[in-house]
Parts: C-alpha cells; structure tokens; sequence
C-alpha cells in the first residue's frame, strides 16, 4: 500500500502554471530525490503534498498509517533554552507523560491526605502513564537525542549552548535532528545538507540509507543523491518525470529518452512529409482512385500530427568562460609558516602551501576551522600572526565570497556589474548579463531583493569579467542549481589558469581536484586526487592520537615536469577525441540523409537504386562502428 497518491495535481501563481498533472506515488521505502531547476515548484510540490498549500486540481491520498516529517527552515521558537532541550520538543508527548508522572509521584507522597477511591484512581493513572512512557521510548529518547546531536558535530558544550548563540548553519542542524528522531515514516527534506560539512553530510547519508522508512529529498547535492536515492523525480516544464535510479543514473535514463523522443518526432514529421508528398502527387493525377488515395493519406496525416509532441529543450542556461587574460608564471602561491588567531583563540598556525600553474586545489575541513579565513588571510583582508605569503609574477587573483558581502543591496543588478566595469557600454553589460539570465527588466531589479542564487549569479559574472589567472573560490555552488553546477563545473574543468577552492560538494571535487589540502589546527594534510582518492587514502591510514592521517611527502622537483607532459598528452587525446566525434556526427548525418532518400516514392520503385543506396548505407554503419570503437578507446585513456 502506498504511503501517499497523488493524481493530476496542478499548482499555479497568479497565471503562471507552476506544475499541472502531476500524478505521483510514494511506497514505503522509496528513496526518492526531487530536483529541477531553481524556481520550477520543488518546494511547493512538498507543501502541496502536505496539504499546506492550496492546488486548483488533483487529488491527494494518505494511507492512514502515514505520517509525514518535514523539515522546516525556520529560527527555532525558544531562544532562550539549550540546544539539547529544543531538540527534545521532538518527544513533546514524552516531555509531557515526564511532566504527568512527576505531579502524580507529589500527590502520592501524601496518600493519608486521599480518600481510598482517589488513591486508586491516581494509582492506575500512575500505571497507565507508566506504561505509555516505555511503550514510546521513555528509557531511551534522550540517549537517542545525544547520539544523534553528536552526529551533527554536537559535543556536550555545544549541547549545552543556548540556542540564541548558535550560528545559522547550527540553527539548522537542529531542526534535522528534531525530524531525524520524529516517528515519521515518510519524511520530506529540503535542502538537508545546506551548512552542513563534509562530515556532517556523511553522517547524514549512513542514517538515510539505514532510514526503515521512506523520503523525498530536494537537493543539488548530486554526490549525496547519488549514495541516498535510488529513484529520481525531475520537475521541468510543468511536468514530474520518474526515473529509476539515483541521480547519475537518471542523467543517462534521460539522455535515453530524450534521444528516443526526438528520434520518434523526426521520423513522424518525415512520414508526415512523405504523406503529404503522396498527396500532392495523387492530387496532379486527378482519378477517382487517386482522389481516394488523397483523401485516406490526409486522414492518416491528421493522426501523426496529433501524436506529434516535439522534444522541449530549456535553452536557459547560463554560459561561463573564465579564460584568463594574462599567462601568469609557473609558482601561483607560496605559503610558509602562516599562522592565526582571533584574541586568544589560535585558529590556525604551521600553514605551508605551494600552488603551482594549472592545479586545482580543494581546502577541506569541518566548519569552524578556518578555512574562509585561510582565504581572507591569503588575501590580505586579515593579517596573520606570523608566516610568508608570496605571490607568483603576473598572477591576477579573483575571489568569490559565498557570504556575498561584496554587493550593495541598494544598487540595481544593472549598476552593480557597470560600476566594477565602467568603461563598458550598457549594451555589453546587458549582453553580460543576458549570459546570466538576467533579461529585459531583470537587471533593473534591487541586489538586496534578489534570491541567493541570483546573487551568486552576479558575483559570478563579475568574476568571469574580471579574467584572472587565479581564482579562489568560497563555496562557489551554494545556491547554485543542478543544471548551474553543471555549466559552472564545466567551465572551472576547461579553466587554463589556477584555482583554489573551498567546497563540500563532493561530486564538484570529484570531478575537479587535483590535490586535496586539509586544514588542521597545527597545520595542513595533503593528498593527491580527488575526494574518491582522499576517502581511499585516509582508510589505509592507520590513526596516531587524534589524527587519522599523514601528511603526503613533498613534491619532487621532477613531478611538476611529469605533470605537464600528461596534461600535454591528455590535451592530444582531447583533441583526437573531438576530431572523432565530428567525423561520427558527420556519417551520421550523411546516414540520416540516405535514410530520407530511400523512403521517397520514386526510389522505393527502383530496385537498383534501393541496391546502391542500401550498401552505402551498410558502409556507413560500418564505419561509424569503428569510428565509435576508436572513441571508446580513447575514452579510457582520457582522465577526467
């Protein structure tokens, strides 16, 4: 029986369709991620389902045994008490059987003061509040509430805390906790891993994957998706599609489909044109029998066309290009000995770093340890305590804040990218900015009325104008959505210059890194590869004390030449890659073109030309064959 049905939902703002037939089903250990574009309706389709928001159609069905959590992004209600009691108002009902229980133990330490039948009564109530408190977990809540704080980086002083003394991102993790010990059994989380950390997140992911129940997930987090979710639902276009699998897997299904689709349009809209090439034809001959002919294709016709949905594409995307303007030497970035404090609270200190050309870098550590601050310090925003920083010859730095203090919340989005480029035109500016998706009256819109997203939209721009050849990045995804993720991971990816980055977006790293720096009170750990390679080393690792890891032996001088004579022959195989793939797309079309010539009436009718073109069409399967065995072998080759 399912959790939740839902049949025909539409959903609309004023009018504009949000999303419209909408049919759905929730079992009850599916593990479902919800993503779409920033703005397509994900949060809403929740509240909907919940019935906290009004829909104009459609029909929703709870099975009676369905008990849904949500997790809520608000302050908490009580500033005042500690973060270990507000994630206790998670057991209210527990909180109040303590309260009952207490006031009854007071009234039966004086039983001479009752009569016989009230002594009873507050007796058996005793029994049954009792009983109640056991069968729901009495003996264990607060153990549970402990064990799942601790897993979100709450130690006992921070459980302790007042809750009007914890960041927005602690703030947060409470509210998770609170859903995380509910007794519902189909939760609804949004953005769940937004503030939280690397380790916080795969704490986050071992209790979903040992959840008994089952979820729906909003996030573009694509890492976590891909470890928590084994079915995917994509709003696009005012429409939910289902499919199974996480969220790679579903990237692939809908290549699939895609492909399916458009191939099925084109070959409908070829049949048509054939069609109406049989009437056209049938018309000139002019008989009854001809007519006839003329009259059934044209029913035939009719019905193609009603069948004929062309394949949507969404064309809005944004389109990066960080290609920097000056070459920049081989040494980007030497750091010794840096250290910092704030009063008497040494953040960081014995920070040696060496980034060289072409590398990307990702920092990581668990929030609160200064990695923003590494930056602002590299920057020259903060003075450190003690250490060198050395910047390499011709080496422009850009930096991207994902706290976003740069922007004047009074400034039109307009305004703010001319100011910083001056001696553009409106006109380029505007054209920048269309780049961006900010169209028509958008630019015209208050920086300060702007979503999260959007902002980091400008910031954005406004570093890809700037063309430096280094750009340290501060959680540069964070309200970006999935499809943004994905322009802007490609873009870093083509990147020639350096980057050094802050993120825990594991699939961003995945895709990207280098080299991985960890920051440490006493200094930094380094490993080579990306998050996959980082998770591997520190499992080989044996711990000494607190620390699990070793510090990876510097770089001998002769790597950093290996270095670039791979990337040289990574760059030929790109390129030999490319090359394949335009001789493929260029048979194929020839192929496709064949394929119409055969189906017109005065080829069908000729058996030698049917012959020739048949065989030519076989030499082209053939050799698109081998041109795509040769890509797959270059494919393997290829590091990513």
């Amino acid at each position: 029986m399912a959790l939740l049905m839902a049949e025909q939902l539409k959903k609309s703002f004023g009018t504009e369709v949000l999303f419209q037939d909408v049919s759905l089903s929730i079992q009850p250990k599916d593990h479902i991620g919800l993503v779409g574009d920033n703005g397509s309706g994900k949060t809403t389709l929740l509240k909907v389902l919940m019935e906290q928001s009004f829909y104009e159609a459609g029909t929703i069905s709870l099975d009676d045994h369905t008990t849904i959590g949500y997790m809520e992004q608000h302050v908490c209600r009580d500033q005042q008490i500690s973060a270990f009691a507000e994630v206790l108002t998670a057991f209210q009902r527990l909180l109040q059987i303590e309260e009952q229980l207490e006031y009854l133990e007071l009234q039966l330490r004086n039983p001479a003061r009752l009569s016989e039948a009230a002594l009873h009564e507050l007796v058996e109530q005793q029994a049954r509040l009792h009983d109640d408190y056991l069968r729901e977990g009495g003996l264990t809540y607060r153990s549970r509430t402990r064990s799942v704080m601790q897993g979100l980086g709450f130690d006992e002083d921070k459980m302790a805390l007042p809750v009007m003394s914890l960041s927005g991102g602690q703030k947060a993790k409470l509210q998770l906790a609170k859903l995380l010990l509910s007794n519902a059994n189909l939760l609804f989380l949004d953005e769940p891993t937004n503030h939280l950390d690397i380790e916080a997140v795969e704490w986050l992911e071992s209790f979903l994957l040992d959840y008994d129940g089952a979820f729906v997930v909003i996030s573009h987090d694509r890492y976590f998706l891909d470890k928590v979710t084994d079915l995917t639902w994509e709003l696009e276009h005012q429409r939910l599609t289902a499919y199974k699998g996480n969220y790679t897997r579903s990237r692939v299904l809908k290549e699939e489909q895609t492909l399916a689709a458009q191939r099925q349009y084109d070959n409908t809209k070829s049949e048509i044109d054939r069609l109406y090439g049989v009437v056209e034809q049938q018309r000139r001959w002019n008989r009854e029998k001809n007519i006839k002919t003329a009259e059934s294709k044209l029913k035939a016709i009719r019905k193609l066309e009603e069948s004929l949905e062309e394949v949507q594409q969404n064309n809005e995307q944004i389109s990066f290009d960080f290609t920097p303007r000056n070459r920049g030497g081989n040494d980007v970035l030497q750091v010794k000995e840096l250290a910092l404090s704030f009063g008497t609270e040494k953040l960081f200190q014995n920070v040696t770093l060496h980034l060289r050309k072409g590398e990307r870098v990702f920092l990581l550590g668990p929030n609160g340890c200064g990695k923003t601050s590494l930056f602002k310090t590299l920057l020259q925003i903060y003075t450190p305590d003690s250490g060198t920083i050395r910047l390499g010859s011709n080496i422009d730095v850009g930096y991207y804040d994902q706290i976003q203090e740069g922007l004047d919340p009074d400034k039109t989005v307009l305004d703010t990218v001319w100011d910083k480029y001056p001696k553009l035109t409106q006109t380029e500016v505007r054209s920048a900015l269309a780049r961006f998706l900010f169209q028509g009256d958008d630019v015209f819109k208050l920086v300060g009325a702007l979503s999260g997203g959007e902002r980091a939209r400008v910031l954005l721009l406004e570093l890809m104008m700037a063309r430096d050849n280094f750009l340290m990045l501060d959680e540069p995804t964070n309200h970006l959505d999935i499809k943004s993720c994905e322009t802007l991971e490609s873009a870093l990816s083509d990147y020639e210059g350096t980057l050094f980055l802050i993120s825990h977006d594991r699939y961003l790293i995945n895709q990207l890194a280098t080299r991985i720096v960890v920051l440490t009170p006493n200094g930094v750990q380094e490993f080579s590869g990306n998050y996959d390679d980082y998770q591997a080393a520190c499992k080989t690792l044996q711990p000494q004390g607190s620390a699990a890891v070793k510090k990876e032996e510097p770089e001998k001088p002769n790597a950093y030449k290996q270095q670039k004579e791979n990337k040289a022959e990574q760059r030929k195989l790109r390129a030999a890659l490319r090359k394949i793939e335009d001789t493929i797309e260029r048979l194929e079309a020839e192929l496709s073109e064949l394929e119409k010539q055969l189906s017109q009436p005065e080829i069908a009718s000729d058996y030698a030309a049917i012959t020739e073109l048949t065989q030519t069409m076989d030499d082209l399967r053939t050799e698109i064959d081998l041109q795509m065995e040769e890509w797959e072998t270059l494919s393997e080759q290829i590091i990513d």
